[in-house]
C-alpha cells in the first residue's frame, strides 16, 4: 500500500524502469550466457555435420499459455529430419528403420500444429534446450519407450554436443550421460511398472509368462534417486498388458489375466490406476525431490490385422487426420485413467508446493501409426520375439516430436520462475 499511496509519478516511472530491465536481461543473457560463462565456446562444439544443424531462428520458445498445445493435427515439415541413423549414435537397433531397409522417408517429415494457437508449436531448438537445462539434471522414469524418447532427445541435441557417459552404475538399464559444456545431466531409469514388480518364473515357476506387482509399493529403483534431479518424466504403459498378479498390503489381492485358481481377474485398468496413484504419492510424499515432475501419457501402439503374437502389422506411410480414426478403447481408458490420477495428485501437490505437470501426448501419437519400426528393426531372417513392432519408434520418426512439447513446457516453465522473479522484485 505504500507504493500505492506515494508519489504517483515517480512510483509508475520506477515500476517502468524495472519491468524494462527486467524483460532485457531475460531476453539478452539466455542468448549471451554461453559466451559469457564460457570465451572457448564455439571452439568445444564439435557437431557431426555443420549442415544438420537447425538454426536458431527465434530466441524465444511461445509460452503457450491461453492453448491447448496438445489439441492439434500433423502438418508436412519439408525440413526434417535433424538428424539421421548415421549421425546419432544413440540408436538402438530395434529402432534404426532406415538401416534395415524400410524404403519410405515421409514418415519423419511431419509436425504438430495445434488448433488456436497463434505461434504454433515450435520445431525442437537444441541450442534453446539446452540454455534453459543448463546446470540442470533430467531423469526418463518408465519402460523402453520412455528410454526411446530419451534417445530421441540425445539425437536431436547431438546437433549441438555428444554427451560423456557418466554413468553411476554398470547397468544398460540406468545410464547417465553429461553435456560438459552445459553442465546437464540426463538419466533413465527402467522401471516399466513404475512399482515394484517380481519377474516371471520366480513366485510361479509353473507359469513363465506372470509378473507379480506391488501396486502400493514404488519401485525404489527410481525413487530413491528421483531427489538428484530437477525435471522428472515418468510413463508407463504397454507393459501392463502383460499376465500380472496383484499384491497389495504384501496380500494376494487379484490378477490380471493369471488364470490361477482361486485368484479374481481384476482387469489391467485396475492395476494401472493403482501403479499411477501409487507412483504419483511417491513424488508428493518424497521430501528430497524439489523439481518439477512430468507425466509424459500412454503412447499407444498400432497393431493392425492381428495381436502382436498373431500377425498384426503397422505398414501405413502417413499419419491420421484428426477426425479419421477414434482411439481403440483399450488406449482411451489407459488415457483416461493417467488423466484422472494425475488431476487426483495435482489438488495435493497444490497443498503440497510440489509441481506436477501434464506432457499429455496420446492423442499426437495415436494419430502416427506410421511411425514405428514394423519388420524394419532386424534383418529378416532375425529370431526376435517382436517380429513386427507396432510399439516402439523408429529414429528419426514421430517420437522426436515429443521433444517439441518437452521443450514447450519447460520454457513455460521458466517463464513462470521469471514472472515470479520480476513480482518479487516490484514487491
Amino acid at each position: 500500500m505504500e507504493l500505492l499511496h506515494s508519489a504517483t509519478f515517480p512510483s509508475k516511472q520506477k515500476l517502468l524502469i524495472v519491468v524494462t530491465i527486467a524483460t532485457a536481461l531475460f531476453t539478452i543473457i539466455p542468448l549471451l550466457y554461453p559466451f559469457l560463462e564460457d570465451p572457448n565456446f564455439f571452439l568445444k562444439q564439435q557437431p557431426p555435420s555443420q549442415s544438420s544443424i537447425i538454426k536458431l531462428q527465434n530466441p524465444v520458445v511461445a509460452s503457450h499459455e491461453g492453448c491447448d498445445i496438445f489439441s492439434g493435427e500433423w502438418v508436412p515439415n519439408p525440413d526434417a529430419p535433424y538428424y539421421t541413423n548415421t549421425t546419432c549414435w544413440a540408436i538402438h537397433e530395434h529402432q534404426n528403420c532406415m538401416k534395415f531397409g524400410r524404403p519410405d522417408t515421409d514418415f519423419f517429415k511431419w509436425k504438430w500444429k495445434p488448433y488456436g494457437c497463434v505461434d504454433g508449436l515450435p520445431v525442437f531448438d537444441p541450442f534453446r534446450f539446452l540454455e534453459i537445462v543448463r546446470g540442470k539434471t533430467m531423469a526418463f522414469v518408465g519402460d523402453s519407450v520412455s528410454r526411446n524418447h530419451m534417445q530421441s532427445l540425445i539425437c536431436l541435441l547431438s546437433q549441438v554436443e555428444y554427451p560423456v557417459d557418466a554413468s553411476v552404475k554398470d547397468d544398460d538399464y540406468f545410464k547417465r550421460w553429461t553435456y560438459e559444456t552445459y553442465n546437464f545431466t540426463i538419466a533413465v531409469f527402467w522401471t516399466p511398472h513404475l512399482v515394484k514388480s517380481i519377474e516371471p518364473g520366480q513366485t510361479h515357476p509353473k507359469n513363465t509368462d506372470i509378473f507379480d506387482l506391488y501396486l502400493d509399493e514404488a519401485d525404489e529403483s527410481w525413487t530413491a534417486d528421483i531427489g538428484e534431479f530437477d525435471h522428472v518424466i515418468i510413463s508407463s504403459g504397454h507393459w501392463h498388458y502383460r499376465p500380472s498378479v496383484y499384491y497389495e498390503n504384501q496380500t494376494i489381492i487379484g490378477c490380471h489375466y493369471c488364470q490361477l485358481p482361486n485368484i479374481t481377474d481384476l482387469s489391467m485398468f485396475y492395476g494401472y490406476r493403482k501403479a499411477f496413484r501409487t507412483a504419483l504419492k511417491a513424488i508428493l510424499d518424497s521430501k528430497t525431490f524439489k523439481g518439477v515432475m512430468y507425466l509424459r501419457t500412454f503412447a499407444p501402439s498400432h497393431f493392425e490385422g492381428g495381436l502382436w503374437n498373431e500377425g498384426g502389422n503397422c505398414l501405413r506411410k502417413q499419419p491420421y487426420k484428426s477426425d479419421d480414426q477414434a482411439q481403440d478403447d483399450t488406449t482411451r481408458k489407459l488415457h483416461k485413467i493417467q488423466l484422472e490420477e494425475f488431476w487426483r495428485a495435482e489438488e495435493e501437490a497444490k497443498k503440497k508446493g510440489k509441481r506436477l505437470r501434464l506432457l499429455d501426448t496420446t492423442q499426437a501419437m495415436w494419430l502416427r501409426p506410421d511411425g514405428h519400426p514394423s519388420r524394419y528393426g532386424h534383418m529378416p531372417e532375425a529370431n526376435v520375439t517382436l517380429y513386427n513392432d507396432c510399439v516402439h519408434w523408429c529414429l528419426p520418426g514421430p517420437i522426436d516430436n515429443l521433444n517439441d512439447f518437452l521443450l514447450a513446457m519447460l520454457k513455460r516453465e521458466k517463464d513462470k520462475g521469471l514472472l515470479a522473479q520480476v513480482r518479487k522484485m516490484l514487491s
